[in-house]
């Protein structure tokens, strides 16, 4: 006798076959990429991203990026929720290769259909060899494409993928848009070749709110690394006397009040095969309804407060200000500079005052935050000594109050005239910097 099962059982069934379990789908290989010396703040960030719907699992931290593995809506919280990650990268394939034979073959045996798309092309963005016997990073960033394109022609009966050259001056004056191109990098470590798909676009530290930067600015998640290897949370006092275009002090606001880096952006996993609208939405949606400007509720007490010598400065770091507003509350940043109204500056008090006039706005200690002028970077180490000199009357100025600075100065302490409780690298962009604490 056949026994017809109930039609519940056979769709509980039909979905464990086909290798899902209820609303979690397959877990994926992931990588986010930070500066050198934030591995450690970015990996505790994956483990209070886990959740209901984001199964984030972290594997392990190397130098300069964390791997972990997560399902769909994982990778949406990583994207929008990271603050010191600068990109999320998927693994395609992970393979052993000595030869450039094993780099094609295991390339060329990557699904990438399932991920691009028809219509879109490919560029290797980046090649990172270390201990292995494939050396040649120019001649690995080639293999990689050509062994990828050829898959791809292959699985979408084409002759060559889109480039952004196809398309002419005269089309894109026209209105015609150059194709889509997804970025791969390549990891070979130890003969074990990781090809990983951009899922970015821009930068993570692109964060929608900064259209102008000053002079040496800060990267947004810089900043946020620093921030929270300092130790600082939103019930302290916050102040920084080199603010700048504000970035320290705005990466600040966007902790105090749970506003994710990402929830202004676009990213590069959207035209990708593996997107998932709903997904994504019920992602930004959960992320939107964290906000919480509601100054009456002494746990939402928030003290931030920043000067800077530069009267442009400070003008750019209130327009940048005001664009954050704009995202918070779900309109489109405008550009240029503008005022910030009383409600919309986030807490955060600025002045146009010299560091040497700076002075603790606050009744009660808390944590000075800054990233003073960067002799390499604005060309006069001389002046920035200087500089690093006349900060030691902030001790005087912020009595009982934590400091910690990031700079490209190995000899800060000597110059600061005190030797730091903690000191560790840390890499702002491409410029190595230390991150000195005092009183930690």
């Amino acid at each position: 006798m056949i026994v017809r099962l109930p039609f519940y059982v056979r769709r509980l069934f039909s979905i464990f076959m086909n290798g899902y379990n209820l609303n979690m789908d397959k877990l994926q290989n992931a990588v986010a990429l930070c500066a050198v010396g934030a591995e450690k703040v970015v990996s505790n960030e994956l483990k209070k991203l886990n959740g209901k719907t984001s199964n984030i699992k972290v594997e392990e931290s190397l130098y300069g990026r964390v791997r972990f593995k997560t399902n769909t809506a994982g990778l949406y919280h990583a994207l929008i929720g990271l603050r010191a990650a600068d990109r999320v990268l998927l693994e395609i394939a992970q393979f052993k290769a000595t030869d450039f034979d094993a780099l094609f073959e295991g390339t060329a045996g990557a699904a990438w259909e399932q991920f691009v798309p028809k219509g879109m092309g490919l560029k290797v963005a980046k090649v990172r060899s270390n201990r292995s016997q494939l050396k040649a990073e120019t001649s690995i960033q080639a293999i990689v494409h050509k062994a990828a394109a050829q898959r791809l022609c292959g699985k979408y009966k084409m002759n060559r993928l889109p480039e952004l050259a196809m398309i002419s001056r005269q089309e894109q004056l026209q209105g015609i848009n150059p194709p889509k191109i997804a970025e791969v990098r390549v990891y070979v470590e130890k003969d074990i070749v990781s090809l990983l798909l951009d899922l970015s676009g821009e930068p993570l530290f692109k964060r929608g709110y900064r259209s102008e930067g000053g002079a040496a600015p800060l990267r947004e998640t810089t900043a946020a690394s620093i921030l929270l290897l300092s130790g600082w949370k939103r019930k302290f006092p916050l102040y920084d006397p080199f603010c700048g275009s504000g970035t320290i002090l705005i990466e600040a606001a966007m902790y105090a009040w749970d506003i994710a880096p990402g929830l202004g952006r676009h990213f590069a996993l959207e035209d990708m095969l593996i997107a998932d609208k709903k997904i994504e939405q019920a992602v930004r949606e959960e992320y939107r309804t964290k906000i919480d400007f509601n100054r009456t509720n002494s746990d939402r007490l928030v003290r931030i407060a920043g000067s800077d010598e530069d009267l442009r400065s400070v003008s750019i770091a209130k327009s940048n200000i005001a664009r954050l507003c704009d995202i918070a509350e779900g309109r489109t940043p405008q550009r240029g500079i503008r005022s910030a109204n009383a409600d919309g500056t986030m807490g955060i008090d600025l002045k146009t005052l010299p560091m040497s006039k700076a002075f603790s706005p606050f009744q009660d200690g808390g944590f000075l935050i800054t990233n003073p002028p960067y002799g390499k970077r604005l060309g006069d180490p001389v002046l920035a000594e200087q500089v690093y000199q006349e900060m030691a009357g902030l001790k005087e100025r912020f009595p009982e109050w934590k400091i910690a600075v990031i700079s490209d100065h190995s000899g800060f302490e000597s110059f600061f005239g005190e030797k730091a409780d903690s000191c560790r690298e840390i890499s702002n962009g491409a410029v190595p910097s230390y991150f000195y604490q005092y009183n930690v």
